[in-house]
């Protein structure tokens, strides 16, 4: 599946039981508590005291942790003969924000957040963050109740199986380079970025960037930074273009 980088949206309704979700994924946990907590958004304490035990950072902290060691022990072992360098960047294009946050709201794991209603709020703008922080923290959850060994079965159902397509259309290069490069030798332009939208207070804007070949505009990117929305729209252009 092709790195997309989605606009996430949350819902405004009132976060699910999380105990469905152990439906969803065929883990059952021993401490409930710590389901809720591995959802629990830290804006929702603050209008919720006493609800749950804390917010899901410290989850998200030792998840963080997890997952980056499963994913390294799994590429070492499936490339052999790969050296260091491209066995990091294999890495990187698979354990970072963009990547949690789509598989999660794939797994439906926004319909069970708990936000504050303020957070609510901010519904038109993305919070890929969020999602990718609860995504950690479930990790985290599942490997302080269930043990290491089923933290790496939710792994390697859920995001260990992406590794095969960002090594065939090699994604894991740095796509605003690798642009640079297919451009001059198919148009002999250098890219430019433009910055077409920016929306947001000062700490939580989004951006949305076009990128031109001349007057040619082939995509466009989004990102939480400008740098962010540049590297996707050259991603998304490198899709279009079917230059991997």
């Amino acid at each position: 599946m092709a790195q997309t980088n989605k606009i996430i949206f949350l819902p405004q309704k009132a976060a699910e039981d999380p105990g469905k979700f152990e439906q969803k994924t065929n883990i059952v946990f021993q401490n409930k508590g710590i389901l809720k907590q591995a959802f629990a958004h830290r804006s929702y304490l603050n209008e919720n005291r006493g609800l749950v035990a804390g917010s899901n950072e410290r989850l998200e902290f030792l998840g963080d942790a997890v997952v980056e060691l499963i994913v390294t022990n799994y590429l070492y072992r499936k490339y052999p003969d790969c050296p260091e360098g491209d066995l990091t960047n294999y890495r990187s294009a698979l354990v970072n924000a963009r990547m949690f946050a789509e598989v999660a709201q794939e797994l439906g794991m926004h319909n069970y957040i708990l936000l504050s209603e303020g957070q609510k709020k901010d519904n038109h703008k993305s919070l890929q963050s969020i999602l990718a922080d609860a995504f950690e923290a479930f990790v985290g959850a599942v490997y302080l109740d269930q043990g290491y060994g089923v933290a790496e079965a939710f792994i390697a159902s859920n995001l260990l199986p992406r590794i095969d397509e960002i090594v065939r259309c090699k994604l894991w290069r740095d796509p605003k380079s690798f642009l640079q490069e297919k451009a001059q030798e198919h148009f002999k332009f250098t890219p430019m970025y433009d910055v077409v939208s920016e929306t947001g207070s000062d700490h939580d804007k989004t951006f949305i960037v076009e990128v031109y070949f001349g007057d040619i505009q082939p995509a466009k990117g989004t990102g939480k930074s400008k740098s962010e929305a540049e590297q996707q729209a050259a991603r998304n252009a490198l899709e279009v273009k079917n230059w991997f």
